[in-house]
């Protein structure tokens, strides 16, 4: 019985397999299949293929992380008038909402890119097929690819020239077009698009070829932009005489393009008839010299007062508007280099060398306006603005003072505080011991402590006015005793000065000797005067944004330091001390200032700090080694002779600055 059934199967074979050669055929066509062979191998084939592509698609996920630079972003930081200042990272990008970007903007790029991104369902069968046979042969990357299948690559992908990547840009295309708006995906792709000059997303295309946000573009400038997809590098007009000639011919093309597409009215195009070119210079870079820091210390607030965590800050996408004024930024820097100039530690090593300053300016309601940081930011990150190793010396006294006439005086133990004022007088002679409620102050080495006068001049009885406007340090050293060093140490906390910055309780304490606040925080402090007692802690950031979104920042807000008569008290003994005393060689230099001169014992630094109706500006020059930060004295500095007190550089320095921003 088996014998039989095999032979019926080999029959049946017989009967499905082609016979070559065929019979009643001759000539070549013996050997053809028919008609119905082919249409079933084609069928086949069909069917093959779309199983194939169904079980593709089905197994194909999207990944869920975009390459980094899909995601990172750089941030970007403006000046007070809300020009840029810098920008940071490591990516040169910015997300803007798509319905920041003109229509007419999208429509030029739709028009040069995809004209039916619309309608498709998110790929080019023919562009694919160009890019598969380029593929293949080795050839040139074909054109043709749909935004989607760009962002695909651009986003998830790499950029290698093979069938199996082709393949599954496919997919992918596919897969998000069914699962994406058109809008989301034309924004994901304008956001991450590269565009020459170290930029991703037009909205970054847009400063550095236009130095504008996207938003202001007009459709001729959109269509430029849009050329840059095809190639930045061969459209860049900034790139010699072939990429011009091939920009403005590509920038015409997009032009009509969008008139064919209905993106632009012919009329309107009849308008653009010359190329605008853009800017020859790029964005601006990783920030050095004076940018540097101010860029570090917005950078720092923003993330305190936002509640920013860095890690997210780093991924960048911040706009930060900062309180800083580029022509007060520019003034106070070319003062200091001004100063800087008499300085020679080649010639005179002995006294020049590591001489610094530091210095700022801060506006009566807290904004940091200018600081200067430093030589470099990139050469020395300290800033020397913001630095808390220079003693203060006498700058702090109109604290010890502001103290005396808010509390008053204790003299003796168990007595009530008695109030003092302006004209009360104290001892202004030179080695005047320190005395407290139970006879002199003794130091830790049994010896009574006495203060010492610059010069050592004696000035009699002074009154506490005098005592200030004057310098006399006596009179001071004696009254933060009969305050109370704790009771001045609460003032000056209250006033912007940091408890870290503050120095043990000590008679010397009165002097400033052993503190040491920064110049940001001695300009503050004196704002706190000039505006009748109310402080605002300093602050470098007025606003910030994320893509667009506002981001919430604490605000300092004005406390009551000390009270109005008081403040005006102390701002009246400043203003002496700048028309008739220790400032008064810039006297004139703008009327109505009130400013007072620190030194130190052993002249290690020299401070200036004075308010004016616009701001108040801290200045100190000293002598410091960075690497084991230890005083050095200020004498001879830049040639000047024994007698020259430190400060007076400092008061110098804030003339030419005053002036030229008054």
């Amino acid at each position: 019985m088996l014998a039989p059934a095999v032979a019926l199967a080999r029959t049946q074979l017989r009967r499905l397999r082609p016979a070559f050669p065929r019979p009643g055929r001759t000539g070549w066509r013996r050997w053809m299949p028919s008609w119905r062979q082919w249409l079933g191998a084609c069928l086949c084939a069909f069917l093959g293929m779309v199983t194939f592509v169904t079980i593709a698609y089905a197994t194909t996920d999207m990944p869920d992380d975009l390459n980094s630079f899909a995601t990172q972003q750089d941030n970007v930081y403006y000046w007070a008038d809300g020009s840029t200042m810098a920008r940071t990272g490591w990516v040169s990008r910015q997300e803007m909402p798509l319905d920041k970007v003109p229509a007419k903007v999208q429509g030029a790029v739709l028009a040069a890119e995809n004209a039916s991104f619309y309608s498709d369902p998110g790929v080019s069968p023919s562009g694919v097929l160009r890019a598969v046979g380029a593929a293949l042969t080795g050839g040139e990357t074909q054109g043709g690819s749909t935004i989607t299948q760009q962002y695909v690559k651009n986003a998830y992908l790499n950029q290698d020239r093979t069938v199996s990547r082709k393949f599954t840009e496919l997919m992918l295309a596919l897969k998000m077009d069914n699962q994406k708006s058109k809008d989301q995906i034309l924004q994901d792709y304008l956001n991450t698009s590269w565009f020459g000059r170290g930029t991703y997303g037009i909205q970054r295309a847009s400063q550095a070829y236009y130095g504008k946000d996207v938003s202001q573009l007009n459709p001729s400038e959109g269509a430029f932009l849009a050329s840059l997809l095809k190639g930045a590098a061969l459209y860049d007009p900034a790139l010699g005489k072939a990429n011009h000639e091939r920009a403005v011919e590509r920038w015409s093309w997009i032009l009509d393009r969008m008139v064919e597409t209905g993106r632009l009215s012919r009329a309107e195009r009849a308008t653009y008839t010359t190329f605008p070119e853009p800017s020859a210079s790029s964005l601006v870079g990783i920030p050095g010299a004076q940018t540097g820091y101010l860029v570090e210390m917005a950078k720092a607030y923003a993330i305190k007062a936002g509640h920013i965590e860095e890690s997210d800050f780093d991924l960048g996408g911040y706009q930060i508007y900062t309180t800083f004024d580029q022509a007060r930024m520019t003034a106070l820097t070319a003062a200091v280099q001004e100063t800087q100039k008499d300085f020679d530690a080649e010639r005179r090593p002995d006294t020049d060398k590591h001489a610094k300053i530091g210095a700022a300016s801060i506006a009566p309601d807290g904004r940091l306006l200018a600081v200067y940081g430093g030589p470099d930011y990139l050469k020395q990150g300290f800033n020397e603005s913001n630095a808390t190793t220079v003693p203060v010396g006498t700058a702090f006294t109109p604290i010890v003072y502001a103290a005396a006439l808010d509390e008053g005086v204790l003299r003796a133990r168990g007595k009530d505080r008695t109030p003092v004022s302006p004209s009360s007088t104290y001892d202004g002679n030179d080695q005047v011991s320190v005395q407290t409620p139970e006879g002199p102050y003794w130091d830790r080495s049994g010896k009574v402590v006495k203060g010492r006068n610059d010069g050592g001049r004696n000035w009699g009885q002074v009154t506490l006015r005098q005592a200030v406007a004057q310098s006399v340090n006596t009179p001071m050293l004696q009254l933060g005793q009969d305050v109370g060093l704790d009771r001045v140490e609460a003032f000056a906390e209250r006033s912007g000065l940091l408890e870290s910055s503050l120095g043990p309780r000590i008679p010397a304490f009165a002097l400033g000797e052993n503190s040491t606040p920064s110049a940001i925080r001695m300009a503050g402090a004196y704002q706190t005067f000039a505006a009748e007692g109310m402080h605002t802690d300093p602050y470098s950031v007025r606003s910030a944004t994320r893509n667009g979104a506002a981001v919430p920042l604490d605000a300092p807000k004005p406390t009551r330091a000390v009270t109005a008569k008081t403040a005006r008290a102390v701002t009246d003994a400043l203003k002496d001390a700048v028309t008739e005393g220790s400032a008064k060689t810039v006297g004139k230099a703008h009327p109505g200032t009130a400013g007072k001169t620190g030194t130190t014992a052993a002249n290690t630094a020299g401070w200036f700090v004075a308010s004016t109706e616009q701001e108040s500006t801290a200045v100190v020059v000293y002598r410091m080694s960075l690497s084991d930060l230890v005083p050095l004295p200020l004498t001879g500095l830049g040639g000047d002779g024994p007698g020259t007190p430190g400060s007076e550089r400092a008061v110098r320095l804030w003339g030419d600055y005053i002036k030229a921003v008054k």
